[in-house]
C-alpha cells in the first residue's frame, strides 16, 4: 500500500507542474499580446531622412503662363555695301563698342571721287550759265521798253534763262547722287551698341546687298515666345515676367510684355508675345536660352511642394510632425505655381510648421517620427 501512495503522489506533483506551466505560457502570451497593442518605445519610432520633410514658410507665389525661347538684343541692325567696290580698310572688330555715325568701314572711293569732282564742276558750269541767262533777260527787258529790240529777242532771252535753270536743277541732282554713292564709301555705325559679326576684310570686294557688319544694341534684350489662346487673358501689355537664364544659375531677371502679336497661329492655335527685358549692365548676351513666366497673379503666403498635398479625399490634406508624431490635417489650397510646383496653403497650416513629402505621407497618424541627420554632415 505505501508503494501505491508514493506512485499516486508522484502523479499528483506531475498533473500540477504541468498545469502551472501552462498557466505560465498563457500568461506570457497574454503580456506579448499586451505589448503588442501598446504604443511604441522611443527607438521604436520611424526614422526618415530630411528630404522627406518640408517646413512651411510664407513665400511670394505667382501664376501665370510660361514662356520659353532664345535672348536676343531688342535692336539690331546689318550694315550691307549699296555699291561695287574693294575693300580698304576694317576700323572695328567683333565685340567692340562703337558710337553712333563712328566710321566702320572704307571702301575703294577712288573712281567716286572723279565722278564728284565732275559732278561739282558741272554744277558751277550751271550756275554761271545762269547767271549770264539772267542778266541777258534783264538788258533785253530793259531795251524792248525803250523800243530798240523787237519783242522776239526778249522771248529768247527768257528761253535761255528757263534753259539755264533746268541745266542747273540736272547738274545739282548729278552732285547729289555722287556725293550719295561717295557716302556710300564710308561705313558708319547706324546708332550706339556692340559689333557682333564683320564680315569682310580689306581686299575683298563687294557688291550691292553684301552684309559688311552687324550692329546691337544690348542694352534691353527680349524674348518671343508663344502661349495658349486660353491664357490670353492672363496676358496683357505691361505685364511682368520672371526669366532665368542659361548661364546664370540661382539669379532671376524681371522684364515687362510689350508686344501682343493680334492674330493666332493658325496651325496650333498659338499667339506669339515678346517681353523686354532691361540689360543695363551688360550681363546678359544674345543667343542664351530663358525660360520665363508672365505674372498674372502674385502675392505672399503659406506654401508647401504640391507632393506634400493629398487630393484623393473629400478634402486635401496633408501629414503634419507635431510633438514628434504624424497628425493627419485638413486644408483649403488656394493658387498653384506649375513652374515651382507649389501650392498654397489658405487654412490648416500656419509658417513653420512641419509636413511629410512624398512616400513619407503613406505613415500612419500618431506614429513617433524622427528625423536623421543628413548624410553629408560629418560625425
Amino acid at each position: 500500500m505505501s508503494g501505491a501512495r508514493k506512485k499516486n503522489r508522484r502523479r499528483v506533483r506531475d498533473i500540477v507542474g504541468l498545469t502551472i506551466l501552462g498557466v505560465a505560457v498563457i500568461t506570457a502570451a497574454s503580456c506579448r499580446r499586451g505589448d503588442a497593442n501598446a504604443e511604441p518605445a522611443a527607438n521604436d519610432s520611424v526614422v526618415i531622412g530630411p528630404e522627406n520633410i518640408v517646413v512651411v514658410s510664407e513665400q511670394e507665389i505667382r501664376t501665370g503662363p510660361a514662356l520659353s525661347g532664345t535672348l536676343t538684343p531688342e535692336r539690331d541692325a546689318t550694315v550691307r555695301a549699296e555699291i561695287s567696290a574693294p575693300v580698304v580698310e576694317t576700323l572695328i572688330d567683333q565685340g567692340q563698342h562703337v558710337t553712333a555715325g563712328q566710321l566702320l568701314i572704307r571702301l575703294d572711293d577712288s573712281s567716286i571721287r572723279d565722278q564728284l569732282l565732275s559732278a561739282r564742276s558741272g554744277v558751277t558750269t550751271a550756275q554761271a550759265n545762269l547767271t549770264v541767262a539772267q542778266h541777258e533777260l534783264g538788258r533785253n527787258e530793259a531795251l524792248l521798253k525803250a523800243g530798240a529790240i523787237a519783242e522776239r529777242a526778249a522771248e529768247q532771252s527768257q528761253a535761255q534763262l528757263t534753259s539755264a535753270k533746268a541745266q542747273l536743277t540736272a547738274a545739282q541732282a548729278q552732285q547729289a547722287a555722287a556725293e550719295k554713292q561717295f557716302s556710300n564709301t564710308r561705313i558708319t555705325a547706324p546708332f550706339t551698341g556692340i559689333v557682333s559679326a564683320r564680315s569682310v576684310n580689306a581686299g575683298d570686294v563687294v557688291s550691292p546687298g553684301t552684309a559688311l557688319v552687324t550692329v546691337v544694341d544690348p542694352s534691353t534684350m527680349r524674348l518671343e515666345a508663344s502661349v495658349p489662346a486660353e491664357a490670353l487673358n492672363a496676358v496683357r501689355l505691361g505685364a511682368p515676367v520672371d526669366f532665368s537664364v542659361t548661364g546664370y544659375p540661382n539669379r532671376h531677371f524681371t522684364g515687362r510684355v510689350t508686344r501682343i502679336n493680334p492674330i493666332a497661329d493658325p496651325a496650333t492655335r498659338q499667339v506669339r508675345i515678346i517681353a523686354s527685358l532691361p540689360n543695363n549692365g551688360g550681363t546678359l548676351v544674345g543667343g542664351l536660352f530663358a525660360e520665363g513666366r508672365v505674372s498674372s497673379e502674385s502675392h505672399r503666403a503659406a506654401i508647401v511642394p504640391q507632393s506634400a498635398v493629398d487630393e484623393r479625399g473629400l478634402r486635401p490634406s496633408v501629414v503634419r510632425l507635431k510633438n514628434g508624431k504624424t497628425q493627419k490635417a485638413d486644408v483649403s489650397l488656394g493658387i498653384r505655381d506649375a513652374a515651382s510646383e507649389t501650392v498654397e496653403i489658405t487654412q490648416g497650416l500656419t509658417p513653420g510648421d512641419t509636413v511629410l513629402l512624398g512616400a513619407a505621407r503613406g505613415i500612419s497618424a500618431g506614429t513617433p517620427v524622427r528625423v536623421s541627420a543628413p548624410s553629408d554632415v560629418k560625425k
